[in-house]
C-alpha cells in the first residue's frame, strides 16, 4: 500500500484550515446576534401630575370706608359735629359755638366703625350706616351727646385756622353745615369765644382786624 503523497497531505491541511475559519466566523455572528437587543417599540405610560391640593379661598377683603365729610347737629340741637374720613383715618370736630369744643381723631375699622379720642378724655363713637349717614355719640366737656350726620358736599365741612394776631395765639374751628349755617369757636390764648363767619368758598375770615384763612381739615 502506498502512502499519500505530500500533495494530498497539503490539500487536507488546507481543507481543515478552511473548515476551522468557517466555524469561527459562524460562531462569532451567532454570538453577536444573541447579545443584540431590539429596541422596544412600546411607549412608557405617561404619568399625569397629581392635581394640586385645593387651598381654601382667601376671605374677601372688606372695603374701606369711603372718603368724605359728614356734618350735622346733635340730637338735642345744642352743638354741631363734623367727621372727615380718608384712608382709614378720621378726624372730628365737636363745637357748641360758645365755649365747648373738641378735636378728635383715630382709625376707622372695617367699613366704618370708629372710636376717636381728643384732649381731656373726649371720645366719639361712630359708625357709617346706609343712605350716607354716620351715627354715634360724643362725650365732650362732661356732656353726652347723640348725633346723626349726613354726608356733606363742599363747601360744607370742617375748617381750621391757626395764627398769631396782635401777639395772641389764635386757633379757630368751624363746621359749615348744609345750607350754609356755621358753628365755630375762636380761641385767643386759650380763651374760647364764638367765631366770626368764614367765606366757605375761600376760607377767608377776619379775626380782631386781621385777615386769616381757614382751611378744610382732612385726616
Amino acid at each position: 500500500m502506498k502512502r499519500p503523497g505530500p500533495l494530498l497531505t497539503l490539500l487536507a491541511g488546507l481543507l481543515l484550515a478552511v473548515f476551522i475559519l468557517t466555524l469561527d466566523s459562524t460562531t462569532g455572528t451567532r454570538s453577536a446576534s444573541s447579545t443584540y437587543e431590539k429596541p422596544s417599540s412600546a411607549k412608557s405610560p405617561s404619568v399625569k401630575p397629581s392635581p394640586a391640593a385645593t387651598s381654601p379661598s382667601p376671605a374677601p377683603k372688606r372695603s374701606a370706608a369711603p372718603a368724605g365729610v359728614y356734618t350735622g347737629r346733635t340730637d338735642d340741637d345744642s352743638s354741631a359735629v363734623a367727621v372727615s374720613l380718608r384712608g382709614g383715618k378720621a378726624i372730628a370736630y365737636f363745637c357748641d359755638g360758645h365755649d365747648i369744643e373738641s378735636w378728635l381723631k383715630g382709625d376707622v375699622k372695617g367699613a366704618g366703625a370708629m372710636l376717636l379720642t381728643g384732649a381731656d378724655g373726649a371720645r366719639l363713637n361712630g359708625a357709617l350706616k346706609g343712605g350716607g349717614k354716620l351715627t354715634g355719640t360724643a362725650d365732650v366737656g362732661g356732656g353726652h351727646y347723640a348725633f346723626t350726620l349726613d354726608r356733606a358736599k363742599r363747601p360744607s365741612g370742617i375748617y381750621r385756622a391757626n395764627s398769631q394776631v396782635a401777639g395772641a395765639r389764635i386757633v379757630g374751628g368751624w363746621i359749615v353745615l348744609p345750607g350754609g349755617r356755621q358753628v365755630g369757636i375762636v380761641t385767643r390764648d386759650g380763651k374760647p369765644a364764638a367765631a366770626p363767619a368764614i367765606d366757605p368758598e375761600t376760607g377767608a375770615v377776619t379775626v380782631d382786624g386781621q385777615r386769616l384763612t381757614a382751611r378744610p381739615v382732612t385726616p
